[in-house]
């Protein structure tokens, strides 16, 4: 047997397609969705994700501005200009680009951007809705991921579903939008025993920590859903994800390749969710 392919580059294609139709309503109320992307120094990774980010934009007619800060940038050169972001009228959307230079408060740049403009969902706020299932926006990796496991046609409701890594931006979130959409949801991390055990109880698993080709065929429960969230560069320049493709693909019922899978989906989602900030500004 071999499995589905959840092809991200096809999906977010359909999404970004139907976003382009609500902008071009959008335009027609006298609002065009804005996002201003930051980014400080110049980490290669974070250069592709701007470029794709912006690519995007043009696509559905997004007015898009990034803001390349030197590597030195102050904390508190940051904070001003995300200020004077929230301030704008134009600009729907704040996305500071993650990580940032060691010497800069990540935490602090979150809590400064506006909820109702924080398109990553990052802020507080954002994360305390997510956990009540009363949000206005949802992450853009996992809510990509959700968008996957629906193409993958297998229902969430009651199905046992494991998650791989514990981080705020993927892991913690991802768990709660299958617990809100009843699944029956592990999360596991570096301190988990009889990893293999628990992956293999999975219907649904989904591996975010990084860690090249992790997750091999004998962790994979025959049949089992598996979205592979991880973008790992080996030695050799081949990219690879946190799942072993070539052997879990015999074994599962659907999958993600790496790359195509998750990773257009999340930029769509960002797309998803700049659309909703703008939506937000019109007058009933």
């Amino acid at each position: 047997m071999s499995a589905k392919i959840l092809d991200g580059k096809m999906v977010s294609a359909r999404i970004k397609s139907e976003l382009k139709a609500e902008v071009d309503k959008l335009q027609e109320k006298g609002i065009r969705p804005g996002l201003a992307v930051v980014i400080v120094g110049n980490d290669p990774a974070s250069r592709v994700y701007v470029n794709s980010k912006k690519k995007a934009c043009a696509e559905i007619g997004i007015y898009s501005e990034e803001y390349a800060l030197p590597e030195e940038t102050t904390q508190q050169e940051l904070l001003e200009l995300v200020n004077e972001l929230n301030r704008r009228d134009n600009i729907h959307g704040i996305l500071v680009q993650l990580p940032l230079p060691k010497h800069l408060d990540e935490e602090e740049v979150i809590n400064t951007i506006s909820p109702s403009k924080d398109v990553d969902a990052f802020h507080p706020l954002n994360v305390g809705k997510i956990m009540i299932g009363n949000f206005d926006f949802l992450p853009c990796t996992p809510a990509g991921i959700m968008e996957l496991i629906k193409e993958s046609g297998v229902p969430v409701e009651g199905k046992e579903c494991v998650v791989v890594g514990r981080s705020n931006i993927v892991g913690k979130p991802q768990a709660m939008l299958l617990l809100h959409q009843h699944g029956t949801v592990t999360i596991c991390h570096s301190r988990t025993k009889n990893l293999k055990e628990v992956c293999r109880r999975a219907d649904i698993l989904v591996a975010a920590v990084g860690k090249p080709e992790l997750i091999t065929a004998d962790m994979v429960k025959p049949g089992a859903v598996v979205i592979d969230v991880g973008m790992n560069r080996l030695d050799n320049g081949k990219l690879v994800g946190d799942v072993d493709f070539k052997n879990v693909s015999e074994i599962a019922s659907a999958i993600t390749p790496v790359p195509g899978g998750v990773g257009p989906m999340t930029i769509a989602m960002l797309m998803r969710n700049t659309v909703t900030a703008a939506k937000s500004c019109v007058q009933p």
